[in-house]
């Protein structure tokens, strides 16, 4: 596994938390949820893409 990865995640969790509490204490619930999801498809679409990658190395490997 890629440590980069967990960390890049990790700092996107972070920025998001610390958003979302600014802007939940500021009464912006909804821009706080905004970003949330936000950051949950930022996310996603990383493991998706690193996921995608596994599958063209598998792909390669057994020369489908």
């Amino acid at each position: 596994m890629n440590v980069d990865l967990i960390f890049r995640i990790a700092a996107i969790g972070i920025i998001v938390a610390v958003l979302n509490q600014v802007l939940i204490r500021s009464g912006r619930e909804e821009q706080a949820m905004m970003t949330t999801l936000a950051g949950l498809i930022v996310v996603l679409l990383m493991i998706v893409y690193e996921i995608s990658g596994l599958f063209n190395t598998i792909k390669t490997l057994f020369g489908l």
